[in-house]
This record gives C-alpha cells, structure tokens and sequence, in this order.
C-alpha cells in the first residue's frame, strides 16, 4: 500500500526551509501532496493560484510531490485524498508547543492519520515566510533563502506596488 503523505502550510511564499522539508519528506513517503491552506487571518501577499504555482516550480525536479489547495480542515482534507500521514517542519522548541496543540486537536478529528515533525536544516531555522516579505519589501538579500523564481516574484510584487 503506497504512504502517502501530506504537507500542509500557506506557502506564502514557500522558502528553502518548506523545500528542505518537502525533498526530505519525499524521501520518507511514497507520495507527498503539498497543500495550499488560505488562513484568511495571515493577509497573504500571493493568492493561492500564485503560491501554488511557486509551489510547482519549486517541486517539479520530485518526482513523488504534488501539488493541491483547500479550504477545508486539514484532517479531513487528509482522509478525503486517504494520506496516513501528516508532514510538519519544526524550526525551532517555540515551534513545538503551538504544533503540539494542533496535533493534539488533529488527533481527536482523526486518530487514524498521524502527525510527524521533521526538524529544519539548521541553517534555515530562523526562516519564516513573514520574515522573507519583510526583507524583500525593503529590498534587501533574500537570495539563497527561496527558490530564484519565488525571489523574482517577490520582487516583481513589491515593485509594483
């Protein structure tokens, strides 16, 4: 039976460190679907067509990823495709307690699909997507912490604003 998993986030946009955890989970599942959640309450910079774009040039050289969005509650998103599996990237023990309560709530809306945290690659731990918006809207070096195509999209929306 094929495992596959899924590797929720918003995406927006995605970093080295989300890719660093997709190639490795990629390596750990059979299958790996990369979902676009849209949490309204973030005021995302992309919409979900453009983060799923970014999201599938950033994952086309994985032969195993795919790429989806929804709207609906993780959990059941995740039995609806039949995943055994959720993927989440830890960066750093903040990350841990707030994870820790999502998990605990995913287990009780489905024990049957289990949560597995991989850590960060060291040298993306203090990555956040809010952090990289921040440095390119004020033009500075974010190169080397996203894809090239995600920097040239960040800049291409913060110059014509």
């Amino acid at each position: 039976m094929e495992k596959l998993a899924i590797c929720p986030g918003s995406f927006d946009p995605i970093t080295n460190g989300h890719l660093d955890i997709i190639i490795r989970g990629a390596k750990v599942f059979d299958k790996v679907i990369v979902t676009v959640f849209n949490n309204e309450s973030k005021a995302p910079l992309f919409n979900v067509e453009e983060r799923m774009k970014l999201l599938k040039e950033s994952t086309k050289d994985i032969p195993n990823v795919s790429v989806d969005s929804s709207d609906h509650l993780l959990m059941d998103y995740a039995a609806e495709k039949n995943a055994h599996a959720v993927i989440r990237g830890l960066r750093a023990v903040s990350d841990f307690e707030y994870e820790m309560q999502i998990t605990s709530m995913n287990r009780k809306l489905n024990e049957d699909i289990e949560t597995f945290f991989m850590m960060t690659n060291n040298q993306y731990s203090f990555l956040s997507s809010s952090m990289i918006k921040e440095i390119a809207k004020y033009d500075g070096n974010i190169s080397g912490l996203v894809p090239v195509h995600v920097e040239e999209a960040l800049r291409s929306k913060f110059n014509s604003k």
